[in-house]
């Protein structure tokens, strides 16, 4: 393996320096009952802290105890014992020595009614589609747009009163943001459809607002992705000119960061060009970036899902990435759920000791 020097170099976004460049990724793991996290789950956390990891992100938190969430025992930042939980959270992970930012996360069109408490609430879509070509709700209106917006902003602003180190906005995997952006679910023909400048104006408002909220300091990631659950292989912008207009307005609102999904991180986004989406990003908008996508394991995340276990893998892709500044930060995900030490143990060259993935981990919170 090459040197790792690369992946342990400080990181400052915006006004917060992150000791190294590993984030943990968020990761839905449904270990609060009440939709509020326990001590289980603010010890879990602090583990990674003391294992290393630059940043955590959380898993996707809620917004509002309705439209948003569709997963049982999914947190949310909306009760008040749901903000002293995550308080608590933030608190360990400090008190290790750590940094955390709360993704917050509106599953929108990808809700299940049938697994929530409030099942005769219409889950949320700008053309009332989850997938393609099938209409199931009503489109949202505009006054439930705003309440949408409303919701992310003051979610923002209860994840800093709580002690959160940055936030980042769940704008990828179809869910509510990212049905905004893709024009297959979003068929709008008023201002918050039609071009990009239309599709964005959503996330563009959220961020916008979220800014004079917390201030100018206060870090704010949004969470993109080509892929859709329904569509591995989706493109919501062809072209790296279209990429880069979508991404410009996001820019332009205020955004700190791009945190760009992809199944595996070292495939190309697009063609004659070896750059993965977090290169494109950082190359297109100049801002930092962060990639993800099966890091450090030898099968991508979906194979976890049927049982297939995903032994270490490699890391010289990676580093040899991140050497040629094409990205600033790593997301990793399975490799630091299975594993709490992971990033000291690659710190320390001790990959003997790395571990293999496997699905009871999904289950567990080590």
């Amino acid at each position: 393996m090459s040197s790792t020097d690369v992946l342990f170099e400080p990181f400052t976004l915006n006004s917060m320096t992150i000791p190294n460049r590993i984030v943990m990724a968020p990761m839905t793991r449904s270990f609060s009952p009440g939709n509020a996290p326990g001590e289980n789950v603010a010890a879990y956390y602090r583990r990674r802290a003391e294992g290393g990891v630059g940043l955590i992100l959380t898993e996707g938190v809620s917004p509002n105890d309705t439209t948003a969430t569709g997963t049982p025992n999914v947190p949310n930042i909306y009760t008040d014992e749901a903000k002293a939980g995550w308080a608590k959270v933030a608190e360990g992970v400090h008190g290790a020595g750590g940094l955390i930012g709360m993704q917050i996360w509106h599953e929108g069109p990808m809700r299940r009614p049938d697994k929530t408490a409030h099942p005769d609430i219409e889950s949320w879509s700008p053309s009332g589609f989850n997938v393609p070509g099938k209409p199931r709700w009503a489109p949202m209106s505009d006054e439930e747009i705003e309440r949408a917006i409303t919701e992310f902003v003051d979610a923002a602003v209860a994840a800093k009163a709580a002690g959160f180190d940055c936030v980042e906005f769940h704008g990828a995997h179809q869910y509510l943001l990212d049905s905004f952006f893709w024009d297959k679910l979003n068929l709008r023909d008023d201002k918050w459809g039609g071009d990009w400048e239309g599709r964005t104006r959503m996330a563009c408002e959220i961020i916008r607002r979220a800014r004079v909220k917390v201030g100018p300091d206060f870090p704010l990631i949004i969470r993109i992705s080509q892929w859709k659950q329904i569509d591995f292989d989706a493109k919501a912008a062809a072209s790296p000119e279209e990429f880069g207009v979508w991404l410009g307005f996001l820019k332009n609102a205020g955004i700190d960061a791009f945190h760009c999904s992809q199944r595996r991180f070292w495939e190309p986004e697009f063609e004659g060009s070896s750059l993965n989406c977090a290169g494109w990003a950082k190359k297109l908008t100049g801002l930092p970036t962060i990639s993800v996508g099966s890091v450090g394991l030898s099968g991508e995340f979906t194979a976890a899902y049927s049982g297939e276990a995903s032994e270490p893998a490699s890391l010289d892709n990676l580093i040899e990435m991140m050497g040629r500044n094409e990205f600033d930060l790593i997301a990793v995900g399975r490799a630091l759920l299975q594993d709490p030490d992971w990033v000291k143990k690659v710190r320390d060259g001790r990959e003997d000791e790395l571990m293999t993935f496997t699905k009871e981990a999904l289950g567990t919170l080590y």
